[in-house]
């Protein structure tokens, strides 16, 4: 498939989208110029650049920092590998796991997030939790499920869906519990169930929600972690460590949650009662919708949300069974709409916080080719991460036209990047380049990645 062969469907897109289109009016007047110029002189011919190039700076790359490499380039217009290196191998993905629940997203969730669901009686308004993790989101700026419960009539009571997840998955790091990348996975998340901590210079600090202010006690001894703020491992007490924090600072520590805390923490921020109603959820309930889907999908996909993936699973999960869990949401996907991957995928989260996952290059590959038959490359695109733009790519494959859409996926020793490519010669390329086992910096591993990627970019 050629950028040009895109033609009149990127002329009616977004702005993001006639960016690919200026690129690939460059391409053909760049191409055309090239051609005049090979009739005037032999001495401009181009080396030639193919996929025998490629594998060896594949291969070349490993040898450097010790690793193991698994690389896998897909021309879609030719329908066949130009490149496999261990593309049959199994990886660790990390958040390249994201693209996955995307596309069990795209699969079983419809235009608009359900939010939450709800039943009238009498004077009374029960509702309970989908798994949307956008109530109250501090960056999503998403209030429409809270204006419903704000200004209903009806008294408020909150009732805990059955949830089979526990707020952990298989094989994430406990001691990552005070870091923002890992927030509890539950069935009504309130502000993406973090305690945001902001100052201004030195000015007292800020508690969002101000429901844990109280629970905050100022420390003038020294951590062991060195953070300015350090939860207690089983309980929602933080110590503040005025000695970490200089200046000022934006914070985000994960508080542990419950039904309890869940019907609190909705009460402080709705500012009317709301008591928790143990019973089970009423057979007849109404679905109120909350943010467009897409919305919740380009911030997990560009900044690598880990609580938004989880919860989709979730979400989706909910569309076969009262019962939320992560874990049946992936099942089903995977058995679905994901059996006639070349490798069957090892798939143990939705955010990729989990080692365990597993995933082949050329699985990979497979997954990114469903994308493009799910949303068009104009509408694709603009979701995942893109290079220069804001987001997990946004200081690397730096120009004026992005050439590079994706997904990164970093833990301690991985560092994996899938999406699809734009020559400058006006091809569309399918890629996943996963490392994993080295001992190198991260920076060098991607440094490496870049290298090879803009080599393709540029002379394939």
């Amino acid at each position: 498939m050629r950028l040009d062969a895109l033609g009149s469907s990127l002329i009616r897109k977004s702005n993001f989208s006639c960016l690919l289109l200026s690129l690939g009016l460059l391409l053909v007047l760049g191409c055309s110029t090239q051609r005049q110029g090979l009739v005037a002189t032999s001495a401009t011919k181009p080396t030639p650049f193919g996929p025998a190039d490629i594998e060896r700076s594949v291969q070349a790359s490993e040898t450097l920092p010790q690793r193991f490499v698994g690389f896998a380039l897909y021309d879609p217009e030719l329908g066949k590998m130009v490149v496999a290196h261990n593309a049959d191998k199994y990886f660790v993905p990390a958040s390249n796991t994201k693209l996955f629940t995307f596309y069990a997203c795209l699969k079983m969730l419809g235009d608009s997030i359900p939010a939450l669901k709800y039943a009238v009686q009498g004077d009374s308004l029960l509702f309970w939790g989908t798994g949307d993790p956008t109530f109250t989101h501090m960056d999503l700026k998403n209030s429409l499920a809270y204006d419903f419960l704000k200004n209903r009539p009806e008294k408020l009571y909150y009732i805990e869906a059955p949830f089979a997840s526990t707020p952990f998955a298989k094989n994430w790091g406990w001691d990552d519990y005070n870091y923002y990348y890992q927030p509890e996975r539950s069935v009504f998340p309130v502000h993406g169930n973090i305690i945001k901590f902001t100052r201004r210079q030195e000015a007292p600090f800020k508690t969002t929600p101000a429901y844990f202010k109280p629970l905050v006690k100022t420390d003038t001894t020294a951590s062991d972690q060195k953070q300015a703020f350090v939860r207690e491992w089983r309980s929602n007490k933080l110590a503040f460590y005025p000695k970490y924090a200089k200046g000022g600072f934006a914070v985000e520590v994960p508080f542990i949650t419950s039904p309890e805390n869940t019907v609190a923490l909705l009460a402080d921020t709705l500012k009317r009662p709301v008591q928790l109603l143990k019973r089970a959820v009423p057979k007849e309930a109404a679905v109120f919708y909350g943010l467009p889907a897409d919305t919740v999908y380009k911030r997990m996909l560009q900044v690598s949300d880990n609580l938004l993936a989880e919860q989709l699973m979730a979400l989706c999960s909910g569309t076969i069974s009262d019962t939320l869990s992560v874990e049946e949401g992936i099942r089903y996907a995977t058995a679905h709409y994901l059996a006639d991957l070349p490798d069957k995928p090892v798939w143990v989260d939705g955010s990729g916080l989990s080692t365990m996952n597993m995933f082949t290059p050329r699985s990979i590959i497979a997954l990114l080719q469903k994308l493009l038959q799910e949303r068009p490359a104009e509408e694709l695109f603009p979701l995942m991460a893109a290079g220069g733009r804001p987001g997990t790519f946004r200081s690397i494959y730096k120009a004026e036209v992005p050439y590079v859409f994706g997904k990164s996926g970093t833990l301690s020793h991985v560092h994996n990047q899938s999406g699809y490519l734009i020559t400058k010669s006006g091809k569309l390329l399918l890629f996943s380049f996963m490392n994993n086992n080295y001992g190198a910096s991260t920076s060098d591993i991607r440094n490496e990645m870049v290298r090879i990627m803009t080599e393709v970019h540029e002379k394939y």
